[in-house]
């Protein structure tokens, strides 16, 4: 590229350098014309006025005085004939010169006639006072050679080629100016595209602004990629962890049925059951999360009771609430119902999540509530469980997060709170955590929802449309 690069910029120079020595070689070659032409026709006017003056006869004079007139002026010819009455030229023209070129006419009337011939021989034509005694009319023809501008071309070829071992300097400074950061950046991917997520691209000094947006935006797709292969890694590990601890429990009490070493088959196939529950969960996370990145979900969005469906899904939670110990609470209601613009099926999912986050971790309750807050329907999930550290508050919704809480009962796999934000989100709703809530324990889950019309009517989706695909 540094190459083609160089060779572009000489060819561009090369190129300017032919077309205005070119432009430059006509218009001073007729400005040579014009300007002879000037002079010469200024010189014959003096040289006639002089012979008007002086009396003298050019027509009667020797060659040898007009010869001494062409070599004082540095003129090509000068020459004296007699125009007759009926139009016709005796004497000789200079050479090059035909009769049509002097304009005939105008020398009748007594016109000086100048102009050029080839190209570079200018010429005058004077008529001069007095007549033969024929009635013929004395004409001074004058001519002169232009210099030719074509002897200077030498000078300008030097000049270019100075010129053109200039502009390769300078060319190829440019280049390696341009092409550096290119190669850096090219070399850099390249190894970030072979796995080398540390490879970083080095700005230099005098870099211009594109160059320098450039290497940042590498190192900053590096960094990103780096973070995203290091979530990857912990959370397969988390996975891996919450795969084998219920895979271990239900085939260890798989093969003490069937060998009939369990005490109480009933219990066994309880537990069993249980730990199936938490590989279908994980499983159905992973889908979710899958199918919210891939655009693969269904929202069905209309005026939906926020509410009614978290009075119901609390519900369903009592029972594994009383197992764990837990008092589940749902705060009195508005007094009307509080309607959002939602799916209930994913405002239901959204629910049951935060509600199972806040039952890891209280200690003795988990309070659910709606109400309305500037005009803004609000779904928020509590527990008392210790609190979440200021620094981690804007982490728990990424995705493979998890709390190091030491009251917890059970870290999960960092994938509830992630489906939350990203259902929330599509559904034009915003979450947030606070923490601590009572006396430096406790954590709320909060869900803002759009202003709704004052009559709960339908409003549009956050994209002008419902999302649809294949359903989760």
């Amino acid at each position: 590229m540094r190459r083609r690069l160089t060779v572009a910029m000489l060819l561009l120079v090369a190129a300017t350098l032919v077309v205005t020595g070119i432009g430059s070689f006509y218009f001073v070659r007729r400005a040579a014309v014009t300007t002879a032409q000037t002079e010469l026709a200024g010189q014959g006017r003096a040289i006639e006025r002089t012979a008007a003056e002086s009396g003298a006869k050019l027509a009667s004079r020797a060659g040898r005085e007009l010869e001494v007139i062409r070599a004082t002026g540095d003129f090509s010819a000068v020459r004296v004939l007699r125009l007759q009455p009926d139009g016709s030229l005796v004497g000789n023209l200079p050479p090059g010169l035909d009769p049509q070129d002097l304009h005939i006419r105008a020398l009748q009337a007594g016109e000086q006639v100048v102009g050029h011939v080839s190209g570079l021989e200018v010429f005058t034509a004077v008529p001069i006072p007095g007549t033969t005694a024929t009635g013929a009319q004395p004409i001074l023809v004058i001519t002169r050679r232009v210099h030719n501008p074509a002897d200077g071309l030498v000078y300008f070829g030097v000049i270019g080629a100075v010129a053109l071992v200039l502009a390769g300097l300078v060319a190829l400074a440019l280049a390696r100016r341009f092409t550096r950061p290119l190669v850096d950046a090219v070399d850099t991917t390249g190894r970030i595209a072979r796995g080398d997520l540390d490879a970083r691209v080095t700005p230099h000094a005098g870099d211009d602004d594109e160059f320098t947006r450039l290497a940042t935006s590498i190192n900053t797709m590096a960094s990103a990629l780096a973070r995203a292969r290091d979530q990857e890694r912990q959370f397969l590990l988390s996975v891996s962890h919450e795969l084998r601890t219920p895979l271990t429990s239900i085939r260890g009490y798989a093969e003490a049925i069937t060998d009939g070493a369990a005490d109480d088959p009933v219990a066994a196939a309880a537990v069993i059951e249980t730990e199936a529950g938490r590989l279908e969960r994980l499983v159905r996370d992973l889908l979710d999360l899958a199918r919210l990145d891939a655009d693969r979900f269904t929202l069905s969005l209309a005026p939906v009771d926020c509410d009614r469906v978290a009075r119901a899904v609390a519900g369903g939670f009592r029972p594994g609430a009383g197992r764990l110990e837990i008092d589940l609470v749902v705060v009195p209601a508005e007094p009307s119902p509080l309607w959002v613009q939602a799916d209930a099926d994913r405002l239901a999912q959204i629910v049951a999540n935060l509600v199972e986050n806040a039952s890891t971790f209280a200690t003795g309750q988990v309070v659910v509530g709606t109400t309305l807050a500037a005009g803004r329907p609000v779904l928020w999930v509590a527990d008392d469980g210790p609190g979440i550290p200021a620094s981690d508050l804007s982490r728990v919704f990424e995705r493979h997060y998890t709390s190091d809480r030491a009251d917890g009962r059970h870290t999960g796999s960092g994938l509830g709170l992630a489906i939350v934000a990203e259902l929330a989100a599509a559904m034009g709703a915003s979450v947030r955590a606070e923490s601590p809530v009572v006396d430096g324990h406790g954590t709320r889950m909060v869900v803002l929802f759009p202003a709704q019309p004052p009559d709960g009517g339908e409003r549009q989706p956050p994209n002008g449309r419902e999302r649809a695909s294949a359903g989760i």
